[in-house]
């Protein structure tokens, strides 16, 4: 990572199914400081959305933190994060791999009825509509070649942040193996 010593404040972004969550779950527990599941801030009960004034104050008090590692793609809160982040990762794995871990995962919390935040579910019916709103593959596949081109070019326009694409497990391993432990 160019020589960017122990970051504290890190992005997570990818298309839905990329491991976004599971990156910064990892990370974070790596490095001993919070996982900030943008997710579970924006979907309130019954899956309303939180108003984006609310979920700025949230974020930018919880990016105002010494230490944390965020997921998710929410523009609307990109730049309170890119502007204290240390280090931004994009998510970049191959189309059909996304494909295949969002279908899979949607069908097992489906059938288990997992709860995801606050008190939210997926619905294995939402595999069947052709509104990517409601369907995360319809969803994924049509985010993908944005977050692919998109959020790169544009984490590199700030100049701040080192910006790391990661595209394969094997990379995803040695950079969580690059990183410090807490201190």
């Amino acid at each position: 990572m160019n020589g960017l010593a122990a970051p504290r404040r890190i992005c997570v972004h990818g298309p839905s199914g990329s491991g976004k969550t599971t990156l910064a779950a990892r990370v974070a527990a790596r490095l001993g400081v919070a996982h900030v599941e943008l997710d579970a801030i924006v979907h309130q009960p019954g899956w309303t959305e939180l108003p984006t004034p609310a979920l700025r104050a949230r974020v930018a008090a919880l990016a105002a933190g010494p230490a944390w590692v965020s997921d998710g793609n929410y523009a609307s809160v990109r730049d309170l994060l890119w502007a204290r982040a240390q280090l931004i990762v994009v998510l970049d794995p191959p189309r059909w791999r996304t494909t295949a871990r969002i279908l899979r995962r949607t069908v097992v919390r489906g059938v288990r009825r997992t709860e995801l935040w606050n008190g939210n579910r997926e619905e294995l019916g939402n595999l069947f509509s052709l509104d990517p709103a409601r369907n995360v593959v319809l969803w994924s596949v049509r985010t993908q070649r944005r977050y692919r081109t998109e959020l790169p070019a544009a984490a590199r326009e700030l100049g701040g942040p080192e910006v790391v694409v990661v595209r394969s497990d094997h990379q995803i391993d040695a950079l969580v193996a690059g990183l410090a432990g807490p201190v």
